[in-house]
């Protein structure tokens, strides 16, 4: 690898790191400071925010790329709106403006920030030469960016249920819009043909849902997001009824199996079956929240420890699925629809159903954590056996091997 190579293989590296690190400052303990501030009711309406956002932001993301902004220009600008809002944000929380308040100004944060990692990671896909091998180590840099957030809010900052927590974030979308000076330079066709509506919003990638195997693909991942959502909040919740200190870092010990993840992904992508893989995250997910009906601290830690191997061997496999198998022209547009199906319709879906389940297992103001749980472990495995029987792969005469 040359120096070049070398040095700009450093920038991505560092564009993913400083990315997770601003989302992980806020985005682990959000319910924690919700509650410290009498907000505890609005939980699952504040990750639904992200949610609804997901749901339009590849409107956005179309209409500034019709523009013909590079990516990192678009970066830019996203992330001064999200450095904003997101200060104002944590303001109202800490000010109590009230909740109507600081769910106005969480979903018009979530309306800046949600299109970016989605941005950030088809960027980085786009300069990397061969994805399937490098984008694991790569997408490392991520996971570590994530887990120095959790320590820096428990232990630096002492900020597991405080303000501070949201206005460090907020200055790390700073860091990151300078940052983007520093990439490289993607250049933009001039004078390219008129797009239609249909490309601006970027519908013209539902076509790819004719195809059997994108679409389970593409459902299930919609399905699993959705179980999956239940994660963050409520487990954060959940460890402090227990009793359990500094949640934040606690909950970076996912981080520490998805870098063992990580960096197993390209070995396991050549020796298995996609199908297999897919179903291995699915699985160990399934795991995760059975042992957390357990109800007990130790319990808790072992199945935060698994969501790593959940994470990371289903949804970065299946970025890695659309680069293998969805024509080059299109590849953009099908990372923006998988989050759309994911962070859009899967985590809206996720956030207030089982928001309403943990209603429905409280009692006297005290959750029935087993229970709740339970249902998580159900729904869960109804995902697992749906994508073993609906997906089939592609033909063995296929060098991909899926």
């Amino acid at each position: 690898m040359g120096s070049s190579r070398r040095w700009e293989h450093t920038r991505l590296c560092t564009l993913y790191f400083l990315h997770a690190h601003a989302l992980g400052l806020w985005g682990v303990n959000l319910s924690n400071v919700l509650k410290a501030h009498g907000l505890e009711s609005i939980v699952p309406y504040a990750y639904a925010c992200s949610s609804i956002a997901a749901l339009i932001s590849p409107l956005a993301i179309g209409a500034l790329a019709d523009l013909r902004m590079s990516p990192e220009r678009v970066l830019r600008r996203l992330g001064l709106g999200s450095a904003l809002f997101l200060w104002i944000m944590y303001y109202a929380i800490g000010h109590r403006w009230g909740a109507g308040w600081v769910l106005l100004l969480t979903q018009l944060h979530a309306l800046w920030s949600v299109p970016t990692f989605g941005l950030t990671t088809a960027f980085i896909l786009s300069r990397l030469q061969n994805p399937q091998k490098s984008f694991g180590p790569v997408r490392l840099w991520a996971t570590l960016g994530w887990m120095s957030a959790g320590w820096m809010v428990s232990w630096v900052l002492l900020a597991d249920a405080s303000v501070w927590s949201g206005y460090a974030g907020a200055i790390a979308w700073l860091f990151i819009v300078g940052f983007t000076y520093a990439l490289p330079t993607t250049s933009v066709i001039a004078g390219s043909p008129q797009r239609t509506l249909r490309e601006i919003f970027g519908l013209d990638a539902l076509k790819l849902l004719r195809q059997a195997d994108h679409r389970i693909v593409f459902i299930t991942a919609a399905l699993f997001n959705a179980v999956l959502a239940a994660f963050y909040p409520f487990a954060v919740l959940h460890l402090e009824d227990l009793g359990v200190g500094h949640v934040t870092a606690v909950m970076s010990l996912g981080q520490v199996t998805e870098i063992i993840a990580m960096l197993g992904l390209a070995t396991l992508l050549g020796r298995f079956r996609l199908k297999w893989i897919f179903l291995t995250g699915i699985g160990f997910s399934v795991l995760r929240y059975a042992i957390f009906t357990v109800d007990q601290t130790w319990a808790l830690l072992v199945g935060i420890l698994l969501h790593g191997f959940c994470f990371t061997f289903f949804f970065t496999t299946a970025q890695i699925y659309l680069v293998r198998r969805v024509p080059l022209e299109f590849r953009s547009r099908a990372q923006a629809l998988l989050t759309l199906m994911t962070s859009g319709i899967g985590n809206l879906a996720g956030s207030l159903g089982f928001g309403w389940w943990r209603g429905a297992c409280q009692s006297s103001g005290r959750t029935d954590w087993p229970l709740f749980w339970s249902g998580m472990t159900l729904a869960t495995a109804l995902v697992f056996v749906f994508f073993a029987v609906a997906y089939r792969g592609a033909p063995r005469m296929e060098q991909t091997d899926e």
